[in-house]
């Protein structure tokens, strides 16, 4: 059994007080003041996010782009300098090796992928697999990354990279410097809300986390936690890999459509993607709030109303912005409308539940 992986930034969060816990291989922290609490800070005002346990993989040279786009479901080609894109790797059933962020740096030719922390070693072999002739490197090690979320973090952020910060527009980033180190800071985040992650150097993490605390002290700028990470990404509905999506998932059962684009040429799993998207999935990723009193949780199975199984919830949660149990989960296609009431089956108690449109909050930024 590997030893568990520790951030540049474990320390800080120790002596934070943060609770510290197993993810994905890493000593994270879930939570710091509390889950409500911090929820609470990045819809309202600014949070910071140690996601340095994600992967940071280069593409470099002059197959660069002949490789993504074969790899990836999204039109790379589309991507200019400076601009990002949200995507999936595909396998050759139509499934989903990761979702992912494929960041620009220089057209044709220099590209960054940011993968899931749990699949890094995966999404690299798969990568390298089936490469097209690009240089291809895994470089997590050497990287931290900080995500600043909430309503006020552009002006935290212009603070301390200067003013044209505030007018990235989403899937903007720059490349500048931080303590004489390159980074990366990319409009771009996991919350709903405005908000940048920044890639930086290990070395200059520390630096730059006590540097964003202290300045951010007047925008009410505090740590957070994996818990108000899931809960907030949970009440807009995104996608956790290993929950909502993994290697059987297509991306049109999941409703992500809108990230494959068959018109730019081949890529892997175009056929049974493309093959989904005409005949119709026979079943969908819905959101869902409980019309009985109780809280749905991973794994709960959805049941219809003559108490025979209909799918499963993939991610559940007490809505903290809403006091209201909501759930993510798969139902067959035909009970994916709207307004769709069945049971979720909790501890033995099949409590009533119905379809709703998402995300479940509107974001304030």
């Amino acid at each position: 059994m590997s030893e568990i992986q520790k951030t540049p930034l474990h320390d800080e969060h120790e002596r934070l007080g943060g609770r510290m816990v197993e993810f994905a291989g890493w000593h994270m922290p879930v939570e710091f003041e509390g889950l409500r609490a911090e929820h609470q800070t990045v819809r309202e005002n600014v949070g910071l996010f140690d996601v340095s346990h994600m992967g940071e993989i280069w593409v470099r040279g002059p197959k660069s782009l002949e490789t993504l786009q074969w790899l990836t479901s999204n039109d790379v080609s589309k991507l200019e300098a400076n601009k990002a894109q949200y995507s999936l790797l595909t396998n050759e059933k139509g499934g989903i090796v990761d979702d992912i962020y494929v960041y620009c740096l220089k057209p044709n030719e220099l590209y960054l992928v940011c993968v899931n922390a749990a699949n890094v070693d995966k999404d690299f072999h798969w990568m390298v697999d089936h490469n097209r002739g690009a240089e291809i490197e895994n470089e997590s090690a050497a990287w931290a990354q900080i995500a600043v979320q909430g309503p006020k973090a552009r002006a935290l952020v212009g603070e301390i990279f200067g003013q044209r910060m505030t007018s990235l527009k989403r899937n903007d980033f720059v490349v500048t410097t931080y303590d004489l180190e390159n980074c990366i800071v990319a409009c771009t985040g996991y919350t709903g809300e405005d908000g940048f992650e920044i890639f930086v150097p290990n070395a200059s993490a520390v630096t730059l986390w006590r540097m964003l605390l202290r300045t951010g002290e007047k925008f009410g700028c505090k740590p957070i936690g994996l818990g108000a990470r899931d809960t907030l990404r949970t009440e807009m509905k995104f996608s956790l890999y290993g929950h909502e999506i993994d290697d059987t998932t297509n991306p049109i059962e999941a409703g992500l459509g809108w990230v494959v684009k068959p018109q730019k040429g081949e890529f892997l799993g175009k056929s049974p993607i493309v093959e989904a998207k005409e005949k119709g999935a026979t079943r969908k990723l819905v959101g869902f709030k409980m019309i009985d009193k109780g809280i749905p949780r991973a794994g709960y199975p959805l049941l219809t109303f003559d108490k025979k199984p209909a799918g499963t919830v993939t991610s559940g949660t007490l809505s903290p912005s809403l006091n209201e149990g909501i759930g993510i989960g798969y139902l067959p296609a035909n009970m994916a409308g709207e307004g769709t009431e069945f049971y979720v089956d909790i501890r033995g108690r099949a409590l009533k539940a119905k379809v709703v449109k998402t995300p479940f909050v509107t974001p304030k930024s």
